[in-house]
């Protein structure tokens, strides 16, 4: 079972109300060496041990030192497993895929303006899509019964979208990838 940003969570400042993610992000970026710290510390809690921990429920690897960090934090804490779900392409494969750290796995996520550096045949790769029904129809395979299933069940990966209705609407019955596909020829257009 994964424990979930909730452990992230646990060690950064928050506050009640809205702007918790913002001050993260700010105390990330005012202070990496603290921040790593204070992430070493808290992996370093038995709870964590030979468990798994998703890193970012939303965000993303937005800097190389950024992911450094968190590449040092993982050859810190061996015993703590990590996963990640990624549209950073090109950084992860630059700085992570050549020699990866034994306790980290990631699928790169479509929907983003990297999308073009994907091959699925040889990258681990998931996208969003409308229901379960459109996902089996692909031939791809959920991970709506484990996250989990995102970096260690069969490829491809499917993800049923929330189920919040104004953002389906928006889905069109598109998955990220399509919609990213459609995105990225209206810029091209313009």
């Amino acid at each position: 079972m994964a424990s979930g940003s909730s452990a992230v969570r646990a060690a950064l400042p928050q506050g009640a109300g809205p702007g918790w993610r913002e001050r993260n992000l700010q105390y990330v970026l005012d202070g990496l060496g603290g921040w790593q710290r204070r992430m070493a510390a808290e992996f370093a809690h038995p709870r964590h041990q030979g468990g798994w921990v998703r890193i970012h429920d939303a965000g993303d690897f937005f800097s190389d030192h950024y992911l450094a960090s968190w590449l040092r934090i993982m050859i810190f804490r061996p015993g703590v497993s990590f996963y990640a779900y990624t549209k950073e392409i090109a950084r992860v494969k630059r700085m992570v895929a050549p020699n990866p750290p034994r306790n980290f796995r990631w699928v790169y996520s479509y929907g983003g303006r990297e999308d073009h550096l994907l091959d699925p045949n040889r990258d681990r790769v998931a996208d969003v899509y409308p229901d379960e029904a459109a996902i089996r129809a692909d031939g791809w395979h959920s991970q709506d019964s484990s996250d989990l299933l995102a970096v260690l069940g069969p490829a491809p990966v499917g993800i049923p979208s929330n189920n919040i209705p104004a953002f389906r609407r928006r889905m069109k019955g598109r998955t990220f990838r399509q919609w990213q596909v459609e995105q990225d020829a209206r810029r091209a257009a313009r």
